[in-house]
């Protein structure tokens, strides 16, 4: 595959070859920065592990280095972050035995431009050669611009396939912002509870963010665990961990509908909910 910036690179862990590594894929987890994919898409990540039918493939947008850092990382230039983080990725994508890892090294401002033609065209020449599935990417709820950009640009590359290449589901997750408030049917729920120690590893990896000064291991862990007893009031758990995602398809398959509308909708069921409950009790 070709992409626009010289600098991305396609990783195989197991060293296979590109093509085959490419061809069977599954799975896939777009996110907008260097351990993105191991928060939105652990569910798919955790399907596929040691699976002789399912292969996962993580897609990596930007590079990560403008990142907040602090401790040991808190002198580090850009230049060095770029390169830690890569680094990092590469580590998670073996221990978590992904078929492929792709890095586009694009910055957060080329992600985020209206009418980001070389990121859309590079969406496209990847999914038109893998052709997955299922693909986790950010939702549009979310509060980082980078995150929501990433979603749009997925969608608007997603429109661009032949309906037969499209995939079965499209998921928006949660990271800057739980989905909790959405109401129960639009609410999906993403069991993470098993292979709990591989979910930590591959969170852990990324220590230039840990030990940067964020606690992301700590802090998705306990979402994951509120969201799977807060998520029905009269039901016992399902599961003891669960991340909660958005169901995009819709967006993909009908082209007129406009993403701010849509998510619109969202949120006026919460409103709709909130008010009928209170109304209900007056």
């Amino acid at each position: 595959m070709n992409f626009h910036k010289s600098s991305a690179e396609i990783i195989i862990p197991d060293g296979a070859g590109q093509n085959s590594a490419l061809v069977d894929i599954t799975h896939m987890g777009i996110g907008a920065h260097p351990d993105d994919i191991e928060i939105i898409a652990i569910e798919g990540i955790l399907s596929c592990f040691r699976s002789t039918k399912r292969n996962f493939c993580g897609v990596t947008m930007t590079s990560g280095g403008g990142s907040p850092r602090g401790g040991p990382y808190e002198n580090v230039t850009d230049t060095q972050m770029r390169s830690i983080r890569k680094n990092e990725q590469k580590k998670a994508a073996i221990i978590g035995e992904y078929s492929a890892q792709i890095m586009l090294n694009y910055s957060g401002e080329e992600i985020q431009t209206t009418g980001s033609e070389p990121v859309i065209c590079d969406i496209v020449t990847i999914l038109d050669k893998t052709r997955p599935d299922i693909i986790y990417t950010h939702n549009l709820a979310d509060k980082h611009s980078t995150h929501v950009a990433t979603c749009l640009r997925v969608i608007e590359a997603l429109r661009r396939l032949s309906p037969r290449y499209q995939p079965k589901r499209l998921l928006g997750c949660e990271v800057w912002r739980s989905l909790d408030w959405l109401v129960g049917s639009d609410k999906i729920m993403l069991d993470s509870s098993h292979k709990e120690n591989l979910s930590t590893a591959l969170l852990g990896v990324h220590d230039s963010q840990i030990s940067g000064g964020k606690r992301y291991d700590l802090a998705v862990q306990g979402r994951n665990r509120a969201n799977a007893t807060f998520s029905e009031a009269f039901e016992v758990d399902s599961c003891q961990s669960a991340s909660i995602a958005m169901d995009m398809m819709e967006l993909v398959g009908d082209e007129s509908i406009d993403p701010v509308t849509w998510i619109r909708k969202k949120i006026r069921a919460l409103e709709n909910d909130v008010l009928e409950r209170i109304n209900t009790c007056l």
